[in-house]
């Protein structure tokens, strides 16, 4: 049985209240950009919908690991990737002012471009409005559909058959969401700068997903630990074990990030580096520096102490530094292929993430509310079997 049924704690409802007003405010500002500079809107946009979109995927993604290889830190942080998931189909629906931009945003869908252009001719077949239209629909068709087959034995997890079917489930589940996410990677971000490619983009994708999940987890749990049904049940332990996760999948980051930088410089092909040539110069190498310090040198080293890993607070803190430079990232992906010129940063690179995100926040609480926060008769979370 589920234990005690989640109140509408008031913390929660504040959070929901604020970030709901945030939302508002934010895509009513975007709107009134679109009318000033459309083009600017769509990059904008295009930028928020991706940050955002990745907790929706790496909750999914996140779940998925857990049943496959079970442990103690995936009971306390169930419900906060049951509610991650549950956005998946808001976010199908917000996908569609970037389907409507795809003009401004992707310089493959104009015929006279793709026509004066052989490489683009060789990838039309594949890089079309259309084709791009069906498979996004197909991505969400995917990932909606294994979300729906998870969260509906949600509840159910401790009897033996609900965990034989999550693995069974889960196993297939996660060779597809890696495969869909990659591809997805591919024609979202990629695309962008078409003659540009890189093998090893999905895993860095898949990762950086990870990352700002289990970093949002934190935040929550440190959140409401002294709340019921948390308050008495979480320990030291569990911010222990997220704090591990944190660190590794930060190196994890870090390795892919740099094995494809040092794949493209040795390689030294035409086709590939001039995608790191716009990023370190006209002031995006100082963002190349700030992502190395603050995306790795600093995570890591905090990372290393027990003493900060085993707080709450602590590691809220930093957990909240990670998915902000993780915004850095994507802005530091994105930007560069729109930005000739160097650096910029428009007023609507902050609303849209705002706005996007307050929407976001919102609906994720309120699937939060929807049901208990915790399994309490869940025997990894009793007192007495919290200790490795």
């Amino acid at each position: 049985m589920i234990g005690e049924a989640a109140t509408s704690d008031a913390r929660l409802n504040r959070l929901q209240g604020a970030a709901l007003l945030a939302g508002v405010v934010g895509l009513g500002l975007c709107a009134f950009g679109a009318f000033l500079d459309s083009a600017q809107f769509y990059r904008s946009y295009l930028l928020a919908y991706l940050f955002w979109v990745s907790f929706a995927l790496g909750s999914l993604g996140i779940t998925m690991l857990h049943n496959m290889v079970g442990g103690k830190w995936g009971v306390v942080i169930k419900r906060f990737l049951d509610s991650g998931m549950r956005t998946l189909p808001l976010m199908a629906l917000l996908v569609i002012p970037i389907l409507m931009g795809i003009p401004a945003l992707y310089h493959w869908s104009h015929a006279d471009v793709v026509k004066a252009d052989e490489v683009l001719r060789h990838k039309e077949g594949y890089l079309n409005t259309q084709a791009f239209i069906a498979r996004t629909a197909i991505y969400f068709l995917i990932w909606i559909g294994m979300a729906i087959l998870l969260w509906r034995r949600s509840g159910t997890e401790l009897e033996p058959r609900t965990q034989h079917q999550l693995k069974l489930i889960s196993a297939p589940g996660l060779i597809v969401f890696a495969f869909t996410v990659t591809f997805a990677g591919v024609d979202w971000i990629m695309s962008l700068e078409s003659h540009w490619f890189s093998t090893i983009y999905g895993a860095i994708l898949l990762v950086g997903q990870a990352l700002q999940t289990f970093a949002l987890c934190v935040i929550l749990l440190a959140l409401l630990a002294d709340r019921k049904p948390f308050a008495g049940l979480l320990q030291p332990s569990h911010f222990h074990d997220l704090g591990n996760l944190l660190l590794a999948f930060t190196v994890l980051w870090t390795y892919t990030s740099f094995s494809q930088f040092l794949i493209i410089w040795s390689g030294n092909i035409p086709e590939e580096t001039p995608w790191y040539i716009r990023r370190t110069a006209g002031g995006w190498q100082f963002v190349a520096v700030v992502l190395t310090v603050f995306h790795f040198l600093v995570p890591f080293f905090v990372l290393l102490s027990r003493y900060v890993k085993r707080r709450g607070a602590l590691l809220a803190r930093l957990a909240g530094a990670i998915i902000f430079m993780r915004l850095v990232d994507l802005f530091f992906w994105i930007e560069p292929a729109f930005n000739e010129r160097g650096f910029g940063l428009h007023w609507m690179h902050l609303a849209a993430p705002i706005g996007l995100g307050g929407i976001w926040i919102a609906f994720f609480i309120w699937n939060l509310k929807r049901g208990p926060l915790l399994n309490v008769h869940d025997p990894r979370i009793q007192p007495e079997g919290v200790h490795h």
